[in-house]
């Protein structure tokens, strides 16, 4: 059996008895994954009546489930999102004559949320609202309501989930290296690491900030120290969803050039949860939003190993994305991505990468790296490597992720 199957297999095992132990879900773990135990809602069935210009269908559901609905043309569909959702037997709509919805389309997304597609016989604006259960009806009725409106000026789509919940920003922690007392590598010329990796920081906290669905913020902006836990513990404290930590490379043979991108190393993950481990007791540590001060030896084990396990999965396609984009517009000094136990990579449950993006020894690249052009290079390759990652990896709940649905609805 190779490596990758003797991993599954250990996940799975791990899975197995997180579960068993009854004191957390895996769930709350790996929020981008929902197990088929834990669907919020069946949907039982699908029926449609028609008045006038309008055309209502409703779904008879075992739950509550939160849904996002959007619009589609090119062909005319309405698209709706069922999180932590599944179809009992099989979806039948007898379409009616004259009514909007010429057929029905569905079918499982990210493991046991539910998509169904309203294929349409013309531009429709949808409205949703949800019946809760009565004595005459124990389930649960979304409706969702067509009416006739111009394709090439469709309306906002309003929706229950919209109305109660708002989308919330992914959030990515720029961490520009070293500050104040500690200057970092040191050119020939006399060019500080910790001046040059602030000035990438802030193009790269300005640059994203501009962009809907993304927020940043810099564990430090100006020339200050600042100890490397405490980036960490700013980084989570702020919910972070990704931590790139930026610096500039050094070495004795001032000939090596080109950049780098580091995740955590196994051995620094294995000693990172040992230390955890040791400290929980006195430090209530939440770890993919389970506190480990009330869990027994054991289990606190197992929960960081999966927590730590996904986080270092997640940092892999990240440094992936990053270091692609970063060959695009330079030289590379390593075209794979480099293990290593740096202490900003240690967070259990932000993926976390560390890019150096130039070697400040190297004469040619310390004045490249004192150029607002080279920056902006770098700059370019962080922000698009970044962008492709939560193309595919959008948390749930993000207004990113539901963009990214809307586009991959076909």
């Amino acid at each position: 059996m190779d490596r990758f199957g003797h991993d599954e297999l250990r996940r799975k095992f791990l899975i197995r008895l997180l579960e068993a132990s009854g004191a957390v879900t895996a769930a709350s773990l790996f929020p981008g994954t929902v197990f088929a135990a834990e669907a919020a809602a069946v949907v039982k069935g699908v029926r449609m009546s028609k008045d006038k210009d309008a055309t209502r269908v409703v779904f008879d559901l075992t739950g509550d489930p939160d849904h996002h609905l959007f619009v589609l043309h090119n062909p005319n569909r309405v698209v709706i999102d069922f999180s932590r959702s599944a179809v009992k037997d099989s979806l039948d709509l007898f379409a009616l004559p004259n009514s909007m919805v010429k057929g029905i389309r569905y079918a499982p997304r990210n493991v046991n949320d539910l998509r169904v597609v309203l294929d349409l016989r013309q531009a429709a604006q949808p409205s949703s609202f949800l019946i809760k259960p009565t004595a005459g009806n124990p389930d649960y009725r979304l409706v969702v309501d067509l009416k006739q409106t111009d394709a090439s000026h469709p309306e906002p789509v309003m929706t229950m989930d919209h109305i109660d919940r708002e989308l919330r920003d992914v959030v990515v922690a720029i961490d520009p290296g070293h500050g104040g007392k500690d200057p970092g590598a040191v050119g020939k010329h006399g060019t500080y690491e910790k001046s040059v990796v602030l000035d990438m920081g802030r193009r790269l906290h300005h640059r994203l900030n501009r962009e809907k669905g993304i927020r940043t913020f810099m564990t430090r902006d100006r020339d200050v120290f600042l100890p490397l836990r405490e980036r960490v513990r700013i980084a989570r404290q702020q919910k972070a969803d990704m931590f790139i930590s930026i610096h500039a490379d050094a070495s004795t043979d001032r000939r090596v050039r080109g950049s780098s991108v580091y995740i955590l190393s196994e051995h620094g993950a294995s000693s990172e949860m040992a230390r955890r481990l040791a400290d929980r007791e006195n430090n209530a540590d939440l770890v993919g939003g389970v506190n480990l001060s009330d869990k027994d030896q054991m289990l606190a084990s197992v929960l960081l190993d999966l927590s730590q396990t996904a986080t270092i999965e997640a940092s892999t396609d990240l440094a992936d994305d990053v270091l692609d984009h970063l060959d695009r517009v330079g030289r590379i000094f390593s075209n794979r991505v480099e293990r290593a136990g740096f202490v900003v990579l240690k967070s259990p449950d932000i993926p976390s990468v560390l890019v150096e993006t130039a070697f400040i020894s190297n004469p040619r690249e310390e004045r490249l790296l004192r150029t607002r052009g080279f920056q902006d290079k770098i700059v370019h390759a962080l922000h698009n490597g970044i962008h492709n990652y939560f193309k595919e990896n959008a948390p749930p709940g993000t207004l990113l992720a539901a963009l990214n649905r809307k586009q991959n609805v076909g």
